[in-house]
């Protein structure tokens, strides 16, 4: 199912790998993915500190669920991201960057105080 990227003149420049807005056919079914942290299929935490290391291991976590489902990294028109220092952004907009292919889906960051798990 294609997406449309979605532009204004009126709107400023995406700062990372994300877009405006993204239009897609609203036909077929719709798959809503949980929340994903950067746990190994073993339930544990992997690469504590290592802010890539986490960020490849949520986008292969989202990347199984999405395959699950019948789809691809390619279908996924929206990304609410949480994290926990906006310093990171750089390093996780350059792994996003490895797995969601142009255009890329809407997205929201927001610095959030703590997670479910401390060590997320």
């Amino acid at each position: 199912m294609p997406r449309e990227k979605i532009t204004s003149d009126r709107i400023g420049r995406p700062s990372g790998h994300f877009a405006q807005a993204i239009a897609v056919e609203a036909r077929g079914r719709l798959v809503f993915i949980s929340g994903m942290t950067s746990k190994g299929a073993d339930g544990s935490v992997v690469s504590v500190g290592d802010i890539e290391a986490q960020t490849r291991q949520m986008c292969e976590n989202v990347k199984a669920a999405v395959e699950a489902a019948g789809g691809t990294m390619a279908d996924i028109c929206r990304v609410d991201v949480y994290v926990r220092s906006m310093r990171d952004f750089d390093t996780i907009h350059k792994v996003r960057r490895e797995y969601f292919p142009e255009p890329p889906p809407a997205s929201t960051m927001v610095e959030v105080s703590g997670f479910t798990n401390p060590t997320t």
